[in-house]
């Protein structure tokens, strides 16, 4: 019997608070562009930066990932880093902002940027 392997530690997801921001941006932007990438670079004050982006391409390796009807792509390269991670969004103005729960930063800064592993 042949199953996916997308465990729900290896999912990465929204919350719908994260959903229903990620959806206005692409109505009040008229992206042309219909997925939410993740991935992450070196830098920042804890050694990689989580980079969030609309795409409009599924490279071969991504993995593909949908949650409350958003799609999310990421490279298997960041995806090691990422894994598990729920996205969240919050309107608060001193903290407001796109949030990454994940449970594979051993350490993040206070801005959370920036994670190490």
């Amino acid at each position: 019997m042949n199953k996916t392997n997308n465990s729900l530690s290896e999912t990465i997801s929204l919350t719908k608070n994260a959903a229903k921001r990620v959806n206005a941006i692409i109505t009040a932007e008229e992206k042309t562009k219909k997925y939410l990438r993740i991935n992450v670079e070196s830098g920042g004050c804890s050694g990689m930066n989580y980079n969030l982006t609309f795409d409009n391409k599924k490279n071969e390796f991504d993995k593909t990932y949908e949650s409350n009807g958003v799609i999310i792509l990421c490279d298997i390269k960041s995806w090691v880093y990422v894994k598990g991670t729920e996205i969240d969004f919050s309107d608060d103005m001193l903290s407001g902002g796109f949030k990454l729960n994940n449970p594979n930063a051993k350490r993040t800064c206070g801005c959370g940027t920036s994670f190490s592993a």
